[in-house]
């Protein structure tokens, strides 16, 4: 069966296909997530299965996730790490946090520090984070022991030299970020796309944003910063 039409029931115990059981019940499932496995816990404990309700392997963990990039999290006594689509630890260390995998870099902690790892588990830079956040297009935002963010490459680089007290990924080009007067958009180069600032502000959907402005109103805006209208 093609694994991208099951999906998780109602009670979130299961799985159904065109609205009949075929998994569980469980304790618990994620949903399914390419191969075509999901995590699911019962009595045992925590592990994944295939497309067609089996388990991928013997071992069982205290919470499992899904898979990203053909590499999942799992959560074991020993601490978090990733295994492949065998089942097969992807490296030795084992982390405080690991997140999900995406444009094959992960971020995790280990001691309070956050930092990226590459497809084999190796640390991608020396440099150790309060806080790493997960690839997009090729960027990442990072904040710093001062409590300042900024954006960083597959490498570890800065991609800009300005930094923000709250900074998110790119989206079509800009992000958001917020200095000491407020919240902005930003270009790829860190810096404002224009002079306001705002109270809150959405990431631009084909050009236009949803902010609110100073006085508590809220607007959509161009890419200069211009009211369109009022909401």
């Amino acid at each position: 069966m093609n694994w991208k039409n099951i999906k998780v029931n109602a009670a979130g115990n299961g799985f159904c296909l065109e609205g009949q059981a075929i998994f569980g019940p469980y304790k618990s499932v994620l949903k399914f997530h390419a191969p075509g496995l999901a995590p699911v816990e019962d009595e045992t404990g925590s592990y994944h299965i295939n497309s067609e309700g089996m388990a991928l392997y013997r071992q069982r963990y205290l919470r499992t996730f899904g898979y990203y990039c053909n590499r999942a999290a799992v959560s074991s006594e020993q601490g978090q790490f990733h295994i492949d689509t065998k089942g097969n630890a992807i490296y030795g260390e084992r982390y405080d946090w690991c997140g999900n995998y995406q444009q094959d870099i992960c971020t995790v902690r280990k001691g309070g520090d956050y930092f990226h790892i590459d497809w084999q588990g190796h640390p991608l830079y020396e440099e150790r984070y309060r806080y790493a956040g997960d690839f997009r297009d090729g960027y990442a935002c990072v904040r710093q022991a001062d409590g300042y963010c900024l954006h960083i490459d597959s490498q570890g680089k800065a991609l800009h030299p300005y930094r923000y007290l709250e900074l998110d990924v790119f989206h079509k080009g800009f992000a958001r970020a917020k200095d000491e007067a407020g919240w902005l958009h930003i270009d790829l180069a860190g810096r404002p796309i224009y002079n306001r600032r705002f109270l809150q502000l959405e990431p631009f959907y084909n050009g236009f944003a949803l902010v609110q402005n100073q006085g508590g109103e809220h607007e959509i805006i161009n890419e200069k910063g211009d009211c369109q209208h009022k909401i």
